[in-house]
């Protein structure tokens, strides 16, 4: 271990197409699709048959058999398979939450590599049994004879076989995260239109990123799919409207199937490393992680699941002694376009801001126009652990391009966030130079 802090460095990352769950990847695992990303990741940086320290990530919808996701995909993999792999679930944070602890022994001097992955799939989750029925099932297998195996199953009744398919409420509320945002909705008073507003532009501008080239190297073909299929380039503000709320039907909700994530399969991938270990392979460094942060609430007591980032970021900002403004890019994940803007309006009320974040003043507005440049997880979609993988290599790429710094913005179920900010690394030697 080093007794200095190491700088450390993102060298990118990529993903294999996200798509709308029960489409094109309805037959997929998270295992295979994982392996997908890995195994792109490894072709752009010419990892055939490199150790890695360590491979960290996981996902969130999980069969009992993904006892160990990430080692089992990196045994698919053209890596060395001296490479560890490491499992972790930490919600929609799942990916980042991986990269910044692979940050903390990089810097650290425990590791000089490491890879953050994620990989989620509604189109295969899991249906178990009733519980009587699954302990019905594991006495008969202890049985010897026949007879014995038949007799576990006295007093069967056919409500046994319902199957219960994964749950969406929260276990803490009862309620959906759709159903969580609503309120959310509803106490910062966002409107309708500004929701719509801000999906269409994210559909918006990831249709250009595409049309641009800028999506060529960040997206890897997988399964026969080359690029998202939730993207909608001919999106029409004035449709968006006449679309019926999905949560609450009561006539006072807000959200709908068109500013919500949809459910989405995919996978995502970013490498990280020391500056000796890239230098040393001829990887150029795209961008440095410099800080990060998680924080939780009391969503249980009325504090709002999703609004976990604001304090998140709020503490991000104190231990670095930036301002929010200080920022030439922000990535703030689009779970729903109301989170996003409850996001901003609580950073800019006086009264949230003492409440919750303990400040003297609000923290402030952000130039909308460096929010999600190149669209977010309403047009991409959502594929639960991989979308911090997803941002965090389009922010590395965006500083790579532009130079500057940049802040991620991630909220969870559980009432979590995770934060972190990235610098472009011709940024980070002119400060140093200075």
């Amino acid at each position: 271990m080093t007794q200095t802090l190491r700088r450390v460095a993102v060298l990118g990352g990529v993903r294999i197409p996200f798509c709308r769950s029960n489409t094109f990847y309805a037959d997929l695992s998270n295992l295979e699709m994982m392996t997908g990303a890995l195994n792109g990741l490894v072709e752009k940086f010419r990892l055939q048959g490199v150790h890695i320290d360590e491979v960290v990530g996981g996902a969130v919808v999980t069969h009992s058999r993904d006892w160990n996701l990430a080692r089992e995909a990196v045994l698919g993999t053209e890596l060395a398979p001296s490479t560890p792999g490491i499992t972790l679930m930490q919600a929609c944070g799942t990916s980042l939450q991986a990269a910044l602890m692979i940050a903390g022994k990089i810097a650290s001097g425990q590791i000089e590599s490491g890879i953050a992955v994620g990989s989620d799939t509604t189109s295969d989750a899991p249906i178990v049994v009733s519980k009587r029925l699954a302990k019905r099932l594991t006495e008969m297998a202890q049985q010897k004879s026949a007879w014995d195996k038949i007799k576990v199953f006295k007093g069967f009744s056919p409500a046994e076989l319902i199957p219960q398919p994964p749950s969406v409420a929260e276990p803490q509320t009862g309620l959906s995260m759709g159903q969580h945002c609503e309120l959310m909705a509803q106490e910062f008073q966002i409107p309708r239109a500004e929701q719509d507003r801000l999906a269409y532009e994210s559909h918006k501008k990831a249709a250009e990123a595409y049309a641009s080239g800028y999506m060529d190297d960040l997206v890897v073909p997988f399964a026969g799919v080359f690029r998202d299929n939730n993207i909608r380039e001919d999106i029409d503000l004035d449709k968006l409207a006449t679309l019926r709320t999905v949560f609450d039907k009561s006539g006072r909700g807000t959200l709908t199937a068109a500013n919500s994530t949809p459910l989405t399969d995919g996978a995502a991938a970013v490498l990280l490393a020391s500056e000796e270990w890239a230098a040393a392979r001829g990887l150029p460094v795209q961008a440095w992680l410099t800080a990060y942060q998680t924080a939780a609430n009391n969503f249980v007591e009325g504090e709002g699941l999703l609004m976990a980032p604001t304090i998140a970021v709020s503490k991000l900002l104190d231990r670095t002694g930036l301002k929010l403004q200080d920022f030439d890019f922000y990535e703030i994940h689009e779970a729903f376009a109301a989170q996003v803007l409850a996001t901003l309006k609580a950073w800019e009320d006086p009264e949230y801001c003492r409440r919750v974040l303990g400040k003297d003043q609000p923290l402030g507005s952000i130039d909308r126009s460096k929010l999600n440049v190149k669209g977010s997880s309403i047009a991409y979609g959502h594929p639960f652990a991989a979308t911090g993988a997803r941002i965090m290599a389009n922010l590395a790429k965006l500083l790579d391009q532009h130079g500057g710094r940049g802040l991620i913005s991630i909220c969870t179920a559980g009432g979590m966030g995770v934060a972190a900010i990235m610098e472009s690394a011709r940024a980070a030697e002119m400060q140093a130079a200075a």
